[in-house]
């Protein structure tokens, strides 16, 4: 009995209350469902004697829509998923070469009333058996951010539940408590498609940005890096992402091979810049295709030694940047000095050479370092449900009223805290030795 997951159990307990109100049931198996009841409520007692008095946790709803991807999950207060469904709109944008935001909401609009169902079916739970409702609001394409936050509010609403608005990059930082004790405050590095940032954790309500970047994200010059090098062409990497596959294709190339400029070296802040990067590899495309006369589809000849060094080219960049940020924190005795810890997460902490090095860094430094699993990295529900479920239990950012909940809109742009970058400039911050990795 001990063996079944929270999700199962609490099927199994409404099962059994159903069966044992419906007329008509032989006695037999009357007895033998109040029996799998007591031992279900034996199970769940036990479970919860020593982290709560009451018999049932309490559950959040998580909703997702920022982006591209649908996704909805029920997470306990412990950080057991109890349920969680995606629907990936990868594959449709893959053929258009990007996202296109009209054709990713209404892709939102058909699938976000089937993907929530099937999170609560697989929790074997019903709305009202909900606790909170967390979706997320901030920051994000607006016209996907607009479906889930309108039937966020509407279940809500209907249920009679609280609301929960979620930052998207709060959501992000804060995965990681799922199944770490980690505590406030902690240097977080987040990385993705459309984000690049380097913020301070101080708590659920006080975050500090340490460094971001000014152009593109580095998911979203590995990606384009991918486009140009026409990887999709290469038929096992047709249903990859652009970073997935230069990660692939890096990974027997060398890393040397090619020089690429370093972004941002006047500057003695921790900002981050990829546009260089990408029209860096731009041209030396050209030059290869000019020089190895490759028309068309065709790629260039050294494609695995051209990916690995813009793989470099992009991790160092992160690296340095993140080091410089760790010599402000020092400066400024922004952590404790006994419990340094780099949390890591988005999309782009996926990628296996970017974790590397970054853990070397904090080999180096003195930090802790963690980072999700990958399937936690990229856009989910189980991420905004867990962020709902710290907010819920701080009490802190949580909605009771009708005309609050309605009240609530979304933004596709949101800082998610209080800027340091004229600070850190001011400090002409600069590392005596860079790590390498």
């Amino acid at each position: 009995m001990a063996a079944f997951k929270h999700g199962q159990i609490y099927a199994l307990l409404r099962y059994c209350r159903l069966l044992k109100n419906t007329r008509g049931i032989l006695k037999p198996e009357f007895h033998c469902l109040s029996y799998l009841q007591r031992s279900l409520s034996e199970v769940m007692q036990i479970n919860h004697f020593h982290t709560s008095s009451e018999f049932y946790r309490q559950v959040v709803l998580g909703i997702e829509t920022s982006c591209d991807d649908t996704g909805a999950a029920v997470v306990d207060d412990t950080g057991a998923v109890l349920g969680e469904a995606l629907h990936s709109q990868h594959s449709v944008h893959l053929k258009h070469g990007g996202i296109i935001p009209p054709v990713a909401q209404v892709m939102h609009q058909q699938n976000i009333k089937g993907v929530v169902n099937d999170a609560l079916e697989k929790a074997g739970l019903v709305l009202t058996d909900i606790d909170a409702i967390a979706t997320t609001v901030k920051p994000g394409l607006a016209l996907s951010l607009s479906v889930g936050t309108h039937y966020g509010k509407i279940l809500a609403l209907s249920a009679g539940k609280p609301f929960i608005p979620i930052h998207h990059m709060e959501a992000h930082a804060l995965t990681i408590r799922m199944a770490h004790k980690v505590e406030f405050p902690f240097l977080v590095l987040l990385l993705s498609g459309g984000h690049c940032l380097l913020v301070i954790a101080n708590s659920l309500d006080h975050w500090s940005i340490i460094g971001q970047t000014i152009d593109d994200a580095p998911g979203e010059a590995l990606d384009k890096g991918a486009r140009r090098l026409k990887l999709r062409n290469i038929r096992e990497f047709s249903s990859m992402s652009g970073g997935q596959a230069i990660e692939y294709l890096a990974a027997t190339g060398n890393p040397r091979a090619y020089e690429f400029p370093t972004p941002m070296w006047k500057y003695r802040d921790c900002s981050f810049s990829f546009s260089g990067l990408k029209n860096s590899l731009f041209k030396i495309i050209s030059r290869l295709e000019e020089k190895y006369e490759v028309e068309g589809g065709n790629i260039i000849p050294p494609i695995n030694d051209v990916c690995a060094s813009f793989q470099y080219a992009v991790t160092k960049h992160l690296v340095r940047q993140t080091q410089k940020a760790m010599v402000y924190i020092d400066v400024r005795d922004l952590l404790p000095k006994t419990n340094k810890i780099l949390v890591v997460s988005g999309g782009v902490a996926c990628n296996h050479y970017i974790r590397r090095a970054l853990q070397k860094l904090c080999d180096t430094t003195g930090y802790q370092f963690h980072c999700p699993p990958p399937n936690l990295c990229t856009d989910n529900g189980i991420m905004i449900a867990w962020n709902g479920m710290e907010r819920l239990k701080a009490k802190t950012g949580v909605l009771y009223k009708k005309e609050d909940i309605e009240a609530v809109v979304y933004q596709s742009k949101c800082q998610i805290g209080t800027d340091l970058t004229d600070d850190v400039r001011s400090l002409g911050i600069h590392a005596q030795k860079w790590v390498k990795f």
